[in-house]
């Protein structure tokens, strides 16, 4: 999973989001959104427990009719037999027609192939997010690279840590189902027929390369993946692959642009938490929570620290080993947009270790 850290703060309250459901469907069950548009659930496990995925009912060649799949849940048996129950209730008479995956990370690509192959179906998806999910499976059991050693060596972790980091790389791939051989480019600003509706792509970065959202203006639906979630904050992170990147500058660009291409009359239907009303609060309330975490950063490097000494200036949750790997890449994501503004600089030891000061 790529969910985010919690970084809320009790002097920045939550907009006031309104959810119009009830409750959310069971396993195997469906919840319809708008017409033609379902709202199923895909097993996780872990603090999440589930991801919402889509289903838009549309014609076919051959006049059957077929769901328009938009993500997949994580690759595995459990999310298997959930689309076997789906398809055999909620979703029963009627094949898949197409997939559309927002974006690459396991728990939204994973269950693609199955999918595609069980119907002969083609996916869609934007062309960085297919190439940059088959780089990342491509290094299932191999061994950790020095490089990426080096870098979190440089972040402050000590050896337990590299063990572990090292014990544990390569896992990407195993929560796949073995990806399609090919795909249908999606690009931003594309307008593409669902269901008898037109579907605006609009496309956002930052929590990964291409990230595309669905906005049907007609039944003022957004489908907004991990691009904006009510509660919890996407996971914004510096990776070992590229380690001056600015991420977070991308990310909080994104929001501002999606606010000018999306009214905030929609209904976002977003991966994890339930669907709600007040997509301009939220992202305004994303926006200016990382803006603060920023500020509280930018304070406490007056005095020059590691990555692995800041993060309690941005999360309120205690970093433990499971959680060390994702507040270190959202940390770096903050420091190397600092860096990025002007207002801090880095210097490494003869330990190899990073030391960020912030500079007026």
């Amino acid at each position: 999973m790529r969910d985010g850290v919690e970084q809320t703060y009790p002097d920045h309250p939550r907009p006031k989001l309104t959810y119009p459901f009830e409750h959310g469907p069971r396993t195997g069950e469906a919840v319809d959104v708008g017409p033609g548009v379902k709202w199923l659930r895909m097993p996780l496990g872990g603090a999440l427990a589930f991801i919402n995925v889509w289903a838009i009912e549309e014609a076919t060649p051959d006049g059957k009719g077929g769901w328009a799949i938009v993500d997949t849940g994580m690759g595995g048996t459990a999310t298997r037999d959930a689309w076997r129950t789906a398809f055999a209730g909620p979703l029963a008479g009627k094949g898949v027609s197409r997939v559309f995956v927002t974006h690459m990370h396991p728990d939204h690509i994973g269950m693609s192939g199955y999918l595609t192959r069980k119907f002969d179906a083609k996916l869609w998806i934007t062309r960085l997010e297919f190439m940059t999910c088959r780089s990342l499976a491509a290094d299932t059991g191999r061994e950790a690279p020095d490089d990426a050693v080096r870098f979190f060596r440089a972040a402050g972790w000590d050896d337990d840590a590299l063990d572990n980091y090292k014990a544990r790389f390569g896992g990407f791939g195993r929560a796949l189902h073995a990806l399609p051989d090919s795909f249908h480019r999606l690009n931003d600003g594309d307008e593409i027929a669902i269901g008898g509706r037109t579907w605006r792509i609009v496309v956002g970065s930052g929590h990964s390369p291409e990230h595309a959202c669905l906005y049907c203006p007609e039944l003022k639906l957004m489908i907004s993946g991990d691009q904006v979630l009510p509660k919890i904050s996407s996971n914004v992170s510096v990776f070992p692959t590229e380690p001056d990147g600015d991420p977070l500058t991308d990310w909080l660009t994104s929001l501002a642009r999606i606010k000018t291409k999306i009214p905030d009359d929609v209904l976002v239907l977003p991966a994890h938490n339930d669907p709600f009303h007040g997509l301009h609060a939220r992202i305004d309330h994303l926006i200016g929570g990382h803006e603060r975490g920023l500020k509280r950063l930018y304070d406490l490097i007056a005095e020059p620290k590691r990555v692995v000494d800041v993060f309690h200036v941005l999360f309120r949750r205690t970093i433990d080993q499971n959680l060390l790997g994702l507040a270190t890449g959202e940390s770096l994501a903050h420091l190397n947009c600092l860096m990025a503004r002007g207002q801090a600089v880095r210097t490494r030891d003869d330990n190899g270790v990073d030391w960020y000061r912030a500079v007026a």
